[in-house]
């Protein structure tokens, strides 16, 4: 079977995602795809007409967001014509998939040059809590059989079923901001960030807008729980709660609500473009490089506590490798929420300094389809600054599922 090379990786900043606070937030998300898909191109010299598909992950696919996000990025961003797209949705998972999917395509010898990425701004989001394909009435025969309920509830009944306190996970939340702060400051991802410019040729943003460098453990337990309100939030008209829901899968369950928006990730617009060939192509365009793919895999868990499908999609993909745990160099799992992150260190027994190396979520925001993009960039940049070989990328997704990807610097 082939390789499937990555050439390069570029992103956006992650904005603020609420309108009227957000630096990125009254851009139309076609325009902030075209962004990255613009620069992944003049950074690597494209004949965009050679471009076989662009495979975006967007999670929210409603509104401004829908319409195959993918291609009409392609065409703000002036791609020839003849270069396709296709956006898809495994939620939080969608920008890990996205690539997983590209090279496959690549690997399989069906195609050559593919982008992968994906584009969320949560700015477009709506405020109804009940506009969850987890909670549709409609649908009482799913309900019945898998009562999943939101994800921060879902967070705390981890939390709780773990019995890991808040203090850890806010002592998690401080070292993400305190890693984050520090990467910013020295410059670890000045080489994939690529400055936002609004049509109109002026700066919109060219820097992460929502860290909190200043946080600390004082600051954050004077933070409410933020989702013991939502547990008594009633659903539909027969008045069923998410406390509901959880007591159908764990009766009796006193939940304890550790999780608020310091230890969550936050919300922000974002995008990110990674450019991926065969070796046959890159080598007959001159184009060098910077990883392989080694393995993937996907992973299916509990619905009910969703959250929890990182630590097996690790092992599968380890196993698909032929790999052990010692043999990666980097960790990149997605800070969701903080039980996420914290629970993956403890079950796998990770040293800390290999995780999360440069913060996560809770410090930079999770703009939800581009996510997993995103994380596989960083990697690959701390795994060329640091001359190592080998990271793991990884994180949750809703439904209780978790893509993985190894890669290898090149």
């Amino acid at each position: 079977m082939a390789e499937a090379w990555i050439i390069d990786a570029c992103r956006t900043p992650r904005g603020i995602g609420k309108k009227g606070k957000g630096a990125l937030a009254d851009q139309h998300p076609q325009h902030l795809g075209a962004t990255v898909l613009a620069a992944i191109a003049e950074r690597n010299q494209l004949n965009t007409a050679e471009v076989d598909d662009i495979i975006f992950g967007t999670s929210s696919q409603r509104g401004q967001q829908g319409g195959d996000l993918a291609r009409m990025a392609a065409l703000d961003a002036g791609y020839d014509t003849r270069a396709s797209g296709v956006t898809l949705d495994r939620f939080c998972g969608s920008g890990i998939t996205s690539v997983n999917m590209a090279a496959a395509s690549i690997m399989s010898g069906f195609e050559d040059l593919v982008i992968a990425g994906g584009c969320e701004m949560m700015s477009t989001f709506g405020s109804d809590p009940t506009q969850s394909p987890f909670i549709d009435s409609d649908n009482l025969r799913l309900r019945e059989r898998h009562p999943q309920p939101h994800q921060g509830i879902c967070a705390d009944v981890i939390a709780t079923l773990e019995g890991i306190d808040r203090t850890a996970l806010d002592a998690l939340a401080v070292v993400s901001q305190q890693r984050a702060d520090y990467a910013i400051k020295n410059g670890h991802f000045a080489k994939s960030l690529i400055p936002v410019y609004r049509p109109d040729g002026s700066l919109a943003l060219d820097h992460e807008e929502f860290p909190r460098p200043s946080t600390t453990l004082e600051s954050l337990s004077a933070l409410q729980p933020s989702f013991a309100p939502m547990a008594d939030y009633p659903l539909n008209e027969a008045g069923t709660t998410y406390k509901q829901l959880v007591h159908q899968a764990y009766p009796g369950l006193d939940i304890k609500h550790v999780h608020h928006a310091g230890n969550s990730s936050g919300v922000v617009d974002g995008a990110a473009a990674i450019l991926m060939a065969s070796p046959d192509y890159a080598k007959a365009h001159g184009m060098k490089p910077r990883a392989r793919i080694v393995a993937m895999a996907n992973m299916g868990d509990s619905p009910e506590l969703m959250l929890n499908a990182p630590v097996p999609a690790a092992k599968k993909v380890l196993q698909k490798a032929g790999m052990k745990i010692s043999d990666i160099d980097l960790f990149e799992i997605n800070e969701a929420f903080a039980i996420v992150a914290e629970k993956f260190i403890r079950d796998l027994n990770l040293d800390r300094d290999k995780v999360n190396v440069n913060g996560g979520a809770m410090a930079l925001g999770h703009p939800i389809g581009a996510t997993g993009s995103i994380l596989i960039g960083t990697i690959l940049d701390e795994l060329e600054r640091r001359d190592l070989q080998f990271g793991l990328v990884t994180m949750c997704a809703a439904g209780g599922m978790a893509p993985a990807i190894i890669i290898e610097r090149v």
